[in-house]
């Protein structure tokens, strides 16, 4: 199945379990919430297996959660890239931190490295 069929099947089998009729959004965001503690244990003991069940759940997640508020994860995704494509910002403890939530002093272009750590 290609991607597109993927998600089709996706919304069938939530049409399909009640999901749609009987599911509340902020339920569904919680279950996105926990597949993601499950992507995250699923990382710290490198179990690969996991990660890519917790991924597929997750996206399973936001699929469903996607067409209970009449979107699409293609728009959603779109949007947000639309958005990061221009951020700007620094790598600190590994992560991507935009420049406005960055502390005064570590604006870019301040000299800072871009892999700086806060320890």
């Amino acid at each position: 199945m290609d991607y597109f069929e993927l998600e089709c099947a996706v919304e069938e089998w939530a049409k399909d379990k009640g999901i749609f009729e009987k599911a509340t959004p902020m339920a569904q965001a919680l279950k996105t919430l926990e597949e993601t503690t499950e992507l995250c244990t699923a990382i710290n003991s490198d179990d690969r297996a996991e990660i890519k069940d917790a991924m597929g759940d997750i996206m399973v997640t936001l699929i469903i959660q996607a067409k209970m508020q009449k979107l699409s994860l293609e728009e959603c995704l779109e949007s947000a890239y639309h958005v990061i494509a221009k951020r700007k910002g620094k790598m600190i403890n590994g992560q991507f931190v935009k420049e406005e939530s960055l502390p005064e002093g570590l604006r870019a272009g301040d000299g800072v490295p871009d892999d700086y750590r806060m320890d």
